[in-house]
């Protein structure tokens, strides 16, 4: 989710690639979950993180929205987000001991926090926010390690195409006054890469690119 600050008041002011040292490292979060309360409705999730969801919970789309995740509006387009349960808004998958119950399968913003991305010229980077994570005396760890995700050259490039194909979908709504038109393009958009499963056995990034291609000449 975007934030409308400066990266003097979130970050440490600079850029961090992949095979950098970061001062991420928290003694595998021992006795803090922090960072999985309190969320409201900020941490979106894209395609692949519904489908990892859905093939670790072994359920479609529809079932996650009965009690794992909501849908809420984000600049205009109907996007699905982690749900907050209880009076501390604590994340519906951390469980009785404070821990994460689908660590493996986590959204793609848990697995970089407490790094955020910072989008420009096309691209991202990845900046270190140093006001969210409350574990004092972090350790350094290679930043490829910390956001331990298969394949990550190809989840770059997804993350990337993704935010910016919704960039374009949310200027294209706000050009329009024609709400038909705008309903139309969001619930395509839900179809087309949420309720629609993609196939477990085949490669998801080859699917997504063949879908973005048809939302391209469809939208």
């Amino acid at each position: 989710m975007k934030r409308n600050c400066s990266l003097d008041e979130i970050s440490d002011g600079k850029f961090y690639e992949l095979n950098d040292m970061v001062k991420v490292g928290c003694d595998d979060c021992n006795g803090c979950s922090a960072c999985c309360q309190g969320m409201g409705n900020s941490l979106v999730l894209d395609p692949l993180d519904i489908h990892r969801l859905s093939i670790k919970l072994e359920c479609k789309f529809e079932e996650l929205l009965t009690d794992k995740i909501e849908l809420n509006l984000v600049d205009g387009v109907i996007l699905p987000n982690l749900r907050m349960t209880g009076e501390e808004e604590r994340c519906v998958f951390l469980n009785e001991e404070g821990r994460c119950s689908i660590h493996a399968s986590r959204p793609g913003f848990c697995r970089i926090f407490p790094l955020g991305r910072y989008y420009d010229d096309e691209r991202f980077r990845y900046i270190l926010q140093v006001h969210e994570c409350a574990k004092p005396n972090k350790t350094k760890v290679k930043l490829s390690k910390w956001i331990d995700t298969p394949d990550l050259k190809k989840n770059q490039e997804f993350v990337n195409v993704w935010h910016y194909f919704l960039k374009e979908v949310q200027l294209m709504m706000k050009s329009t006054e024609d709400e038909a038109l705008r309903k139309k393009i969001t619930m395509y958009i839900l179809q087309l890469f949420y309720l629609t499963p993609f196939e477990k056995e085949k490669d998801f990034y080859e699917q997504f690119a063949e879908r973005l291609e048809n939302a391209r000449k469809n939208i």
